[in-house]
This record gives structure tokens, sequence and C-alpha cells, in this order.
């Protein structure tokens, strides 16, 4: 046998043998484990199985082609060196395809978890909640969630690029494990469901002009300007969840971000996330232009209380200084943007900010006291702004909250599987963003 004969055979050996670990990659319905009440929905389960068959159909056909060409003239011609070179590519992509494998495989393998897959089916119903608006304004991707270790919450975008290649069929919440089960978590949440809207409205790119419209006077604040142009992405995501859950979006940002000093003061411009000190500052400030009380300037001044300006060295006092000094124009710029996306609408009137103010989440607070029925007919989002109120007021304890929200977020994955269970069997292959609850058993509890 000569060298060449010989490493081409080497060579579709392992192509051959390439296509036999491919064959053992199986869709993630014949052998992930779960309670019905903790499945992903099928819209989400089935745009991960089509691109991730789409991958492997794509590289299985790269392999037969790979090992018809080893036994075609030109094949056989090649140098061995040719026929690595190609083969290495075909590895490369077969690690490609295990990669985006293995990003799905880390998701749905905690929903076979007691308790924590139901739980993250029911972050399911709030994410789908905290997406939604009443204009038909973007068609809105699936959305699932895992957990994580940290304190911090993140987000792979539905549409974007993957590793090895391909748009993102759905959008992937990683959420803090350390967060369940309180109203925090809705903080986080809402926060990454933000970024995924924020990309769908195109709000990013319709703001910085506006901004850096801002950075060409000659006063003293034109380079503060500058600095809310580079931390927009995530003051936008901030903002999102402070129009959704209200004051759980501020008293959960404060829980995640109250760090060591040295942490909560550190200026990083090529960080996108504003320093922790003035962050937690601009969330009150839009509470306050969303929803006007009392308890902003509270809140904000306990956050002073925690982390006095005292004692920065002069430069960072001077940037902390000029930051507040434009809060207050820049939230109103915020409140007031009317993005192209939204027809004419402000960002405060198509996230229908009216519905959630302080008072009204009294009341109804008081109203499920009474009917605690009705807590489980609301949407999601405005349970967590209720009990976020409640937490804030005072009105209801930490391990009330717990417990509540376990019952809650079981209820909602549970009332969405059952309603997914009664579109199919009527044969519709469409499910509504926001379940129909009121037909089946649920829990019953005291609020104090």
């Amino acid at each position: 046998m000569t060298a060449v004969s010989y490493a081409n055979w080497m060579l579709e050996q392992e192509a051959r043998a390439l296509m036999t670990r491919l064959e053992r990659v199986k869709p993630f319905a014949l052998h992930e484990t779960m309670l019905p009440a903790a499945a992903i929905l099928p819209a989400a389960q089935t745009g991960i199985e089509r691109y991730l068959m789409k991958g492997r159909q794509e590289l299985r056909g790269s392999i037969q082609k790979y090992i018809s060409w080893l036994r075609s003239p030109l094949g056989q011609n090649a140098t061995p060196a040719q026929a690595q070179q190609l083969f290495s590519m075909l590895r490369l992509r077969f690690n490609a395809v295990l990669t985006q494998f293995d990003l799905f495989s880390d998701v749905l393998t905690q929903r076979s978890e007691n308790e924590i897959g139901v739980w993250l089916s029911g972050l399911d119903v709030v994410s789908a909640d905290a997406l939604s608006l009443s204009g038909d304004y973007y068609q809105t991707p699936p959305i699932i969630c895992y957990l994580e270790r940290g304190v911090g919450a993140a987000i792979r975008r539905a549409r974007t690029r993957l590793p090895g290649g391909g748009e993102n069929p759905v959008a992937i919440i990683r959420v803090p494990r350390e967060r369940l089960v309180g109203s925090g978590i809705a903080s986080s949440l809402v926060h990454e469901v933000g970024h995924q809207a924020a990309a769908l409205l195109d709000l990013v790119n319709s703001l910085k002009p506006v901004l850096r419209g801002l950075q060409g006077g000659s006063g003293s604040y034109s380079d503060i300007w500058s600095l809310w142009e580079r931390w927009i992405s995530e003051i936008v995501a901030d903002f999102w969840s402070v129009a959704k859950v209200g004051i759980a979006a501020t008293l959960g940002l404060m829980g995640v971000v109250s760090l060591p000093r040295a942490f909560v003061f550190r200026l990083n411009i090529n960080d996108p996330h504003p320093p922790p000190w003035i962050r937690v500052k601009l969330s009150c400030a839009m509470g306050q232009a969303l929803y006007p009380h009392p308890q902003w300037e509270h809140l904000a001044g306990l956050w002073e209380s925690y982390y006095p300006l005292i004692g920065l060295d002069t430069e960072r006092q001077d940037s902390f200084t000029k930051l507040q000094a434009t809060l207050a124009g820049f939230v109103a710029l915020l409140v007031n943007h009317r993005p192209k996306s939204l027809r004419g609408l402000t960002l405060a009137e198509a996230l229908e900010v009216h519905n959630r103010q302080p008072r009204q989440l009294q009341t109804l607070l008081q109203n499920w006291r009474q009917q605690p029925a009705n807590m489980y007919r609301a949407p999601p989002t405005l349970v967590f702004a209720v009990i976020g109120q409640a937490r804030s007021d005072g009105r209801m304890s930490p391990e009330q909250e717990s417990t509540i929200l376990a019952k809650l977020l079981t209820h909602w994955a549970l009332s969405s599987t059952l309603e997914m269970s009664a579109i199919c069997s009527m044969g519709l292959n469409q499910r509504t963003s926001r379940p129909a609850v009121s037909e089946y058993p649920r829990h019953h509890l005291t609020i104090h």
C-alpha cells in the first residue's frame, strides 16, 4: 500500500468514525426526561430541534462528500497533507455542532431537577409576559430560562449568531440560582428581557444619535453625555425592568450590585454597565419619572447612606456629581423618546406604565388578600410588581414572598402546559402569550 493510499484509507476510517459519533447525537425529545409542566414551549422545542437537525444534516452531507472525494480519482491523486487539511475542517465543524448541542443541553437538563424544572417553566411564562406589548410591534421569539451560579444574569438573544454559525432560534436567559425564589429574580429576568426587546425595537440605535447630539456643546457636561451613550444598552434594559415590575426592579438591582465600596464606585469607560452607585440612583430616578411617589427618594437616600460619596478622590467625586446633575434630563429623554418602531408612541406610553402606579399596586394587594384567585389571573409581571411593592412597603415578609412565588411559578408552568395541551387537542399550532388560568385548579393562600 502506497503512502497516499494508506493515508486515504486512514482518513476514510476517521471520517466514518466521525459519522458514527454524529449519529449518536439524538434529538432532545428522545433523551431528556422532565415533567410535562417543566417542558419548554413547543415553539422553542421545535425551533431548537430544527436548528440542530439542520446542522447535523449539513455535516452528515459534508462527511459523505468527503468520503466520496477520497475514493474519487481527484482524492486518490491528492497529497496526504491536502486530504488531512480537509478532514481537519470536518472535525472543526463536528465540534461546532456538539458545542451548539451542549449549549441547549445545559439549559434543558435542568428541567429534570425536582421543583427547579417546573419553576424554570414558570419563569418562561414570566419572560414571555415581560416581552409582550399591546401593540403589534414585533414578532415575539420563544424564551427559555436556566440557572447558573453567580449573582448576575445574562441573555443570548434570539436571532443572533451562535458559536459555529447559524441564527439562534430562541432567546436563552441565564438567571442566578441565588435569586430563587424571591421577587428579586424579576429584576434580573426582566432586565435581560429588556435587552431582547431593545433589539427588536432597535432602541439603542435610535437613542444614540440623540445622545451624541448632546455631546457637541462647550459646557462642562459634554463628556458626561458620552458616558450615558456608552452605557445606553444596559440602561435601556434597566428602564424596561422598572417599567414592567416597578420598585421590585430597583430593589433587585440593589441586591445584585451591593458590593465592596471599591467596586460600587469603579468608573470604567470600557464597561458597558454604569458604575453600580450611579446605576441604582438612575433606577430610582426612572421610577420617580414613571411612578411618582416619595418611595423613590427614600430608596435613593438609603443607597447613599450605604455608599456615601465622601472619601472619593476629587476626579471621581466630580464625575459622579456631574452624572447626578444630568440624571433628570437623561431620564426625561428616555421617558419621552419616540422611536420609529413604536409608531409615534413614547417608551412610557408603549409600556403602559399608567397601569402600575404604586397606589394601584397597593390596591391590588388588598384585593388579592380578599380574593387570592385574582392574583392567579393577573399577568405575571404585574404580580411581581405588586409583590415587590408589598415588600417595599413592609406588607409582606421575605418568607411569605418566597412561599407565594414558588406556588405562582408552579401554577404558571402548570396552566401553561394544560393550555398548550388543550390547544393541541383542538388542532391549533399557536399558543397565546399569556396563560388562561381561570379554568384550572389553583392554590389558595392568604396574603398577610
